[in-house]
């Protein structure tokens, strides 16, 4: 374990997440302009690396965010309460008419060569409407947090939801819990509020209260500006693109302790080669690599971090973390939803190097 990374040993949580919850339609493999099913599943990321934590690996979660009272927010509340997440609600009435809304997140999965086609209708969402002070973190902190988290998509929903990001990491620093975020830059959302140079911005006063960082290369590159080394990679799975990034972005935020990531190759929707980095303290872990046949690949990267930071919550090794990640992460693409539906006992088999053979 990193000395540098000091993670605390007890708390009444072991996670506190900070973030915007969804709802994600989803019509299977059916394009939405021909669909007249769909399956509803409670997503956000950080709440699916709450919801991971706490039903695969055991750990006392929370999360704080909005909540609308309204039937679809009752639907969210309740998938909330049964994946064991404590909530942190910070409550809005509907009008009836126009909102405020729980945001929905419509995702086909495609098949074969035809990928899965994102789109969104966050209109005016609750969680854009959070702000400084909606939140008594002192309360929430003063019994013991032992990892606080937070990412790149709640962060593009307004300008008050980045300032809250900050208020809620300093007080996380301040009661001396570890910080995390996943910079999830997705060029929809800031194209929404204000473009590259507003997420670089943005991006950036957030990270320099970070910990441990979560971000392939291209969310390096377009959320904090880092510029992109002189490095031919052989394939989306060579780390070499990833660790050639290391200097530029230690030199620019020098808090870091741990920055991680997934190695995707995409064959075909349902095909996938996957492995996982990280540079942790100044050395750098790489995972195995293995095939995918992908049910439903949302979620993968979430199923990643929430593996990750439980192997450093529970003292493993860092390449031990690295290999929990990649492992819960593979799994989590083999069922539907955003969130965990794997086993700790099957995580750590997989990780072992484990196999598909039938269990008796």
């Amino acid at each position: 374990m990193p000395t540098d990374l000091k993670i605390p040993a007890t708390g009444s949580l072991d996670f506190l997440a900070l973030g915007a919850l969804i709802h994600r339609l989803d019509p299977g493999v059916v394009p939405f302009r021909k669909a007249q099913t769909c399956t509803v599943h409670v997503s956000g990321g950080e709440f699916n690396c709450a919801a991971n934590l706490a039903d695969a690996f055991g750990m006392r979660t929370a999360i704080a965010t909005a909540m609308v009272k309204y039937p679809i927010g009752e639907l969210i509340g309740g998938q909330v309460r049964a994946m064991g997440v404590a909530p942190y609600f910070k409550t809005f009435d509907h009008d009836g008419v126009r909102g405020p809304n729980m945001a929905a997140v419509y995702s086909d999965r495609g098949f074969g060569v035809r990928a899965p086609v994102v789109f969104y209708n966050r209109s005016n969402e609750a969680a854009a409407l959070l702000k400084p002070g909606d939140f008594d973190w002192n309360g929430i902190f003063k019994d013991g947090v032992r990892w606080f988290h937070s990412g790149g998509i709640f962060a593009a929903l307004s300008e008050t939801t980045a300032e809250l990001i900050v208020e809620a990491m300093q007080a996380a620093k301040r009661h001396g819990a570890v910080t995390s975020f996943d910079l999830n830059y997705r060029e929809k959302l800031w194209f929404a509020s204000g473009g590259l140079s507003r997420a670089q911005t943005v991006l950036g006063r957030i990270v320099e209260h970070v910990d441990v960082l979560v971000g392939n290369e291209e969310d390096l590159q377009k959320g904090l500006g880092i510029r992109g080394p002189q490095v031919a990679a052989a394939s989306k799975l060579d780390p070499s693109a990833f660790f050639g990034m290391m200097e530029d972005v230690l030199a620019r935020h020098q808090n870091l302790k741990a920055v991680a990531t997934t190695l995707r190759e995409v064959h075909s929707t349902n095909r996938h080669t996957w492995g996982a980095v990280a540079w942790v303290g100044g050395e750098t872990f790489v995972s195995p690599t293995c095939e995918l046949d992908v049910y439903d690949r949302v979620g993968g990267g979430d199923g990643f971090a929430s593996g990750f930071f439980y192997g450093l919550m529970s003292g493993d090794s860092p390449e031990q973390a690295v290999r929990l990640g990649w492992a819960h992460g593979a799994l989590i693409t083999t069922f539907p939803g955003d969130t965990t539906m794997a086993s700790l006992e099957q995580v750590r088999a997989f990780a072992r190097g484990g196999s598909a053979r039938i269990q008796r």
